[in-house]
């Protein structure tokens, strides 16, 4: 069965934490940042100390952005949103990051498949297209190689349940389980 191209981010699916935070951290993006980040996008450090969505030639992560809490310049109170639409905000935006090294994600692999023989491999993001009526991320992966600076390793697939969608791993599309391969580790008070 053939896979559906429909990027979603990266998807927790294994950490250490547990309710209510799954090992969430709190960063902070800068109030000047007009670049929407999405629910599941990665993020990356900024030299200023803030963060913002990673790019496809991107080497260190902050983590994974799960969504922010801002003051709406427009409904004049904080706002909790699952992603940050890049505006009506008043001052620097909280964003809630999964950082933890231990962290697994689902993520969707682009044109050309990611099979067994990539498990172990470095990989690369992709932005993609975000969604702002759910604010779910367009990112996926592609490209496995060896190259020791990518964001993320493959350490599996995701085969069940048998005949969902992305459970082809011989085929585009299919969905890839990753490791942060180079994530910083901070949060916003620095441990």
């Amino acid at each position: 069965m053939a896979n559906t191209n429909a990027p979603f981010g990266f998807r927790q699916a294994k950490g250490n934490g547990s309710a209510p935070t799954y090992e969430q951290v709190e960063m902070l993006i800068a109030s000047t940042n007009t670049t929407p980040i999405y629910f599941g996008d990665a993020v990356i450090p900024l030299n200023t100390g803030y963060i913002a969505q990673a790019t496809a030639s991107t080497v260190q992560l902050a983590g994974i952005f799960q969504g922010c809490k801002y003051l709406s310049t427009s409904q004049k109170r904080t706002v909790w949103s699952n992603y940050w639409p890049g505006a009506d905000n008043t001052g620097d935006v909280t964003a809630y990051v999964v950082n933890d090294v231990n962290s697994r994600f689902i993520v969707q692999a682009g044109g050309t498949a990611i099979g067994i023989a990539s498990i172990n491999a470095n990989i690369q993001l992709n932005v993609g297209t975000g969604n702002s009526a759910t604010g779910i991320s367009g990112m996926y992966v592609e490209t496995p190689n060896t190259t020791d600076t990518l964001p993320f390793r493959v350490v599996g697939l995701v085969t069940d349940p048998p005949g969902a969608n992305g459970t082809d791993y011989a085929s585009a599309y299919n969905y890839v389980i990753v490791a942060f391969n180079n994530v910083s580790g901070k949060n916003l008070n620095g441990i």
